[in-house]
C-alpha cells in the first residue's frame, strides 16, 4: 500500500483527510509561491498545488503526495490572506452583499504519476454592516484565511448561500480528492 503525505500544515485539510478515512503524514512544502503574472485564479491554485506536491515528492518518491492551494476571487481578482486588520475589513466590505468564487487546486504526485484538478464554488455573502465586519475581524479568525473569512468558523454567519462544494470553501474538495487518491493507494 502506498503511503500518503499531505503537503500542507492546514488543520482544516488534515481534518478533511481524516474525515475521508485516510491515514497520512503531514510534511509542509517549503516553497516560494511563484505564479505567472495575470494568471487566472484556477491557474494559480493548480500551479501552487503542483509546486507544493512536487517539492515534498522529490524526497518521498514512493508516497502519494497531496498538494493543495485555495484562493478567493472577486470579479477575477484574487483576495489572499489579509496582512492587517484594516485589509481584512476592506476585503469583507468588498465581499458584502456579493457573490465571489473560491478555487482550490489539488495535485497528487507519486513518482512519475501526476493528477491535478481544481474545484470552484460560488459563495454569496449577506450585506454586512460595519459593526458585523469589525466584530468578526476582532475575533482574529480572518487573519489566516483567504478572503478574510472561514466558512467553518464564525464566518459562517456571513454566508447567505453557496453553489458548489462546501468542503472546497474550507480548502479541500475532499470527495474529489478521495476519488482520485484511492487509485494511488489500492
Amino acid at each position: 500500500m502506498t503511503d500518503i503525505i499531505l503537503a500542507s500544515a492546514s488543520p482544516r485539510r488534515s481534518g478533511l483527510m481524516t474525515l475521508a478515512g485516510f491515514r497520512f503524514d503531514v510534511i509542509c512544502a517549503d516553497i516560494d509561491e511563484i505564479v505567472p503574472e495575470k494568471a487566472l485564479p484556477q491557474e494559480v491554485v493548480m500551479s501552487l498545488a503542483l509546486q507544493k506536491a512536487q517539492a515534498v515528492a522529490k524526497d518521498h518518491g514512493k508516497s502519494a503526495v497531496v498538494g493543495s492551494d485555495t484562493v478567493v476571487a472577486l470579479d477575477g481578482k484574487i483576495l489572499g490572506k489579509p496582512h492587517s486588520e484594516k485589509e481584512a475589513v476592506e476585503m469583507l466590505r468588498s465581499l458584502s452583499g456579493r457573490t465571489h468564487k473560491v478555487y482550490t487546486g489539488v495535485a497528487i504526485v507519486c513518482g512519475d504519476k501526476v493528477t491535478s484538478f481544481f474545484d470552484e464554488t460560488e459563495v454569496e455573502f449577506y450585506p454586512l454592516t460595519d459593526e458585523e465586519i469589525f466584530d468578526y475581524v476582532a475575533t482574529g479568525e480572518p487573519m489566516d484565511k483567504a478572503g478574510a473569512y472561514g466558512i467553518q468558523g464564525r464566518g459562517a454567519v456571513l454566508v447567505k448561500r453557496i453553489n458548489g462544494d462546501y468542503f472546497n470553501v474550507m480548502g479541500l474538495p475532499i470527495s474529489k480528492v478521495y476519488r482520485e487518491l484511492k487509485d494511488y493507494v489500492k
